[in-house]
């Protein structure tokens, strides 16, 4: 009997689901999905964890395909000549290949006592550690939101639906949206009551248990403080020896593969692509994933991997259970200023919100239950990267000065 080709994937995340799921293509693949915690998180809803609106957990059984054998445990170094991987919780796994999708969780603030007193809430357990200290404070209380971008602006919309007093901190309130699709945030976090602090004097200096102190010397007094501002990604692949970029992502080709080692290929937000990493966001995880693992499955047999193509269709962001926005971009995921929301279609938007969280957990079950089912438009490119691409492979002029 012909021996299975062994595939490691670490991290169960929108891109390590997808990857594992689209691997079981082949019935000579053996798919192990190594990953923390034993039940799936839904990320895009952790807002609604903490507000208790919802779950935001899916158990594995429901996403991750028949085949696919998963190891509850955490991955503490790569040994990519040796194809094996240390877990925390003893003992190692060997592979053939390996999808590394850590994905992505809180970074440091960098804020003196942001780390002792505020709130992240990038992961399932900040979410459930978080969730208490709202409910002991109760509706009413004041809460600071820290960073404006989907997360922030989620959260606050979310708490002040429920009777909190919300005040929201950031240098840009929707960095990512257009404006006029800022000013819809706006409107709707206006109606809500939230109290919106913006601009550079608007710069968190220190955290308190009582307040947040602001680079202008102005105090923001709140019960609660929660910081959505940036993310970071796991150190494993720095830990293991293998290139990373600044912020820790895994370096790799077009393909996903890791520029060190043609058995390594990476997915989600802890990939960084020819050093052109995708926005960190669920729509590019889900992609990235199914990439991954078509590049896997390249490689197993004996074909060129295609190059990484994205396609972003827009932003949605829910502002609270009773509205949403729904912004649509350029593939390349630039806002155009169309969106739904608005007064007028505010429902329509959190009823398009809705569908997005309930398709991104449907679309994985589709994937283990037929792999390959899931398919992102392979004919899009993105003109501007592969300009960049182009721009960077074009020989330096005849006499040109050497760096």
């Amino acid at each position: 009997m012909r021996e299975k080709t062994e595939v490691l994937v670490v991290g169960g995340g929108y891109a390590g689901v997808m990857a594992a799921n689209r691997l079981t293509k082949r019935d000579d693949v053996a798919v192990t999905l190594v990953n923390p915690r034993p039940t799936f998180v839904e990320r895009i809803r952790l807002h609604q964890r903490v507000a208790g609106t919802h779950d935001a957990v899916v158990d594995y059984r429901d996403v991750l395909a028949r085949g696919v054998r998963l190891v509850v445990d955490a991955a503490e170094r790569i040994d990519a000549p040796a194809r094996t991987v240390t877990l925390a919780g003893g003992g190692s796994l060997g592979y053939d290949y390996l999808v590394y999708a850590v994905g992505s969780g809180s970074a440091d603030p960098g804020v003196p006592g942001a780390a002792e007193h505020a709130y992240p809430i990038a992961s399932l357990e900040e979410a459930e550690r978080l969730r208490p200290v709202l409910e002991a404070t109760g509706p009413g209380a004041a809460v600071t939101v820290v960073g404006a971008g989907p997360t922030g602006i989620e959260a606050a919309t979310e708490l002040a639906e429920q009777g909190y007093a919300v005040t929201l901190v950031c240098d840009v309130l929707g960095p990512y949206l257009h404006a006029n699709g800022r000013r819809t945030v706006a409107a709707r976090m206006a109606r809500l009551g939230v109290t919106v602090l913006a601009g550079p004097n608007a710069t968190v200096a220190s955290v308190t248990p009582e307040a947040v102190r602001l680079a202008d010397g102005r105090e923001v007094p709140g019960a609660v403080t929660i910081w959505t501002a940036g993310f970071g990604v796991p150190d494993l692949a720095a830990r293991s020896g293998l290139a990373t970029d600044p912020v820790g992502r895994l370096r790799t080709d077009e393909t996903l593969t890791s520029v060190d080692d043609d058995r390594v290929v990476a997915a989600g937000d802890s990939a960084a692509p020819s050093d052109l990493p995708f926005r960190m966001s669920c729509q590019a995880a889900g992609q990235l994933g199914a990439i991954a693992g078509d590049t896997v499955l390249s490689r197993i047999a004996g074909t060129e991997p295609a190059p990484v193509a994205l396609a972003f269709a827009g932003q949605c962001i829910s502002l609270g259970r009773g509205a949403g926005m729904f912004e649509f971009s350029r593939r390349d995921d630039v806002p155009v200023g169309v969106h739904l929301g608005g007064r007028a279609g505010s429902r329509l938007g959190a009823g398009v919100k809705e569908l997005v969280c309930r398709s991104t957990v449907l679309m994985l079950r589709w994937e283990a239950r037929r792999p390959g089912l899931v398919r992102f438009p392979a004919f899009v490119t993105d003109p501007r990267r592969r300009e960049v691409l182009r721009q960077r492979s074009v020989p330096a002029p005849a006499g040109a000065a050497s760096a």
